[in-house]
């Protein structure tokens, strides 16, 4: 079970830029790519790479620069706000769309038969 010492260091930023690092780390090393060549595809220093591979530096920009070059931008899309709408919500506004359409009679004139 976990203590509460133990949600504050999973939620402390210095765990979470860690992870974040750990992460941006891992998807280099199995793209088989050095720091030097990550970081020159994201446009950033090898050093601010390292740096943030070691949960040192925390700009937003960069690591949505690295997640580019990474091809890891789809990690972001967590942050996606989608909007949710409740079951009698949904029922109340199909209630609301028409079910019938209808339409006046047209009459149609009769032709002349050559019977």
């Amino acid at each position: 079970m976990m203590d509460i010492n133990d949600k504050n260091e999973i939620s402390s930023d210095k765990y979470l830029l860690e992870k974040i690092g750990a992460f941006i780390k891992y998807h280099r090393k199995n793209q088989n790519k050095t720091q030097k060549i990550l970081a020159h595809e994201a446009g950033v220093n090898r050093s601010t790479l390292s740096e943030f591979e070691n949960g040192k530096n925390s700009n937003i920009i960069t690591l949505i620069q690295i997640l580019r070059a990474l091809d890891q931008l789809s990690v972001l899309d967590a942050f996606e706000i989608k909007e949710i709408i409740s079951p009698l919500a949904l029922a109340k506004l199909r209630k609301k769309e028409r079910q019938r359409i209808r339409t006046k009679k047209k009459t149609i004139p009769l032709s002349k038969s050559d019977w």
